[in-house]
């Protein structure tokens, strides 16, 4: 990958059958949308991809297809966090032999480990693939200052970005943008795009939303890109209500956003526990994406 990665990099989900099996053709179709919509990266599998929910082999698998049909179009980031160090490994190792361009990684994520055991997991991560590692700093994980962050990016080959998800992720993006680290290519927000004007703003590289509207969030970007930062926010106010109820019913919502929209064939989640949406739900639903049917592409396949 001779360019560094920028703008619009949306999840992937896990597409699934209605029966809980892996749906392929489905997960083909995500990342035609994303293509067609613009998208300047795809990742997968994170937290997004219900990950944590898959074994270790499916995440092969899944990894593998995602860079067989997107490779050479479309950047591929594989998600390779894991419990262990070990696992991550395995993860980095095969991501990097089947061709995607860059990994992620949120640090060990069950057990809290200590700061040097963090620091040495990402090293291992970064020379088992030897291609450009993102580190995500996410809620769901044990939190790093900015220092350990700057330590990492400055001490370690290969780890060149961060995703930054930490509220508050806007200020932390300014005070690592403004840091100017060696090796820090670029520093990327996530969090459903809630802050994505104010990280703008303050000098975010690119965002890694859900497929969902991917279509609208790089709309916003071009328009931002292009100088037209009074388009870019009145694109950004029509997509805030579907980005409030999203924060509340997260997951679910998201999958079923894409089915009706034609991507998934089905919203079923392999992630337990998740209450699914009521007729209210369904309600706010059909309201926010009515008043967003103007800036959708069409998604016939």
């Amino acid at each position: 990958m001779n360019d560094r990665l920028a703008g619009i990099l949306p999840v992937v989900q896990t597409a699934l059958t209605d029966d809980g099996d892996f749906d392929l053709p489905s997960m083909e179709r995500q990342i035609e949308f994303c293509i067609r919509a613009g998208a300047h990266g795809l990742v997968f599998p994170v937290l997004g991809s219900e990950f944590m929910f898959l074994s270790d082999n499916e995440r092969r698998d899944l990894v593998a297809f995602i860079v067989k049909h997107g490779a050479g179009r479309i950047p591929i980031i594989a998600g390779v966090a894991g419990a262990s160090a070990a696992i991550a490994v395995e993860q980095a190792a095969h991501a990097a032999h089947v061709g995607a361009d860059a990994v992620i990684a949120m640090p060990p994520y069950v057990a809290v480990a200590s700061p040097e055991q963090i620091f040495a997991y990402f090293k291992r991560i970064a020379e088992a693939a030897r291609i450009p590692v993102i580190i995500q700093h996410a809620p769901q994980g044990p939190g790093m200052t900015i220092a350990f962050l700057k330590r990492l990016l400055a001490e370690v080959a290969h780890i060149n970005y961060i995703k930054e998800e930490m509220d508050p992720s806007a200020h932390h993006i300014s005070e690592l943008v403004a840091a100017r680290i060696p090796g820090c290519w670029g520093i990327f927000g996530g969090g459903f795009c809630r802050w994505m004007m104010s990280e703008l703003d303050r000098g975010a590289t690119g965002f890694m939303p859900a497929v969902d509207i991917v279509d609208i969030h790089v709309q916003i970007w071009r328009a931002w890109q292009a100088g037209d930062k009074t388009r870019a926010r009145d694109i950004f106010n029509q997509i805030a209500p579907l980005i409030l109820l999203t924060q509340q019913l997260r997951l679910p919502l998201v999958k079923e956003i894409l089915a009706r929209r034609g991507i998934l064939t089905s919203a079923s989640l392999r992630q337990p526990g998740l209450p699914p949406l009521d007729e209210a739900d369904h309600r706010e639903l059909d309201a926010a994406l009515a008043a967003l049917s103007h800036l959708f592409i069409k998604t016939e396949f």
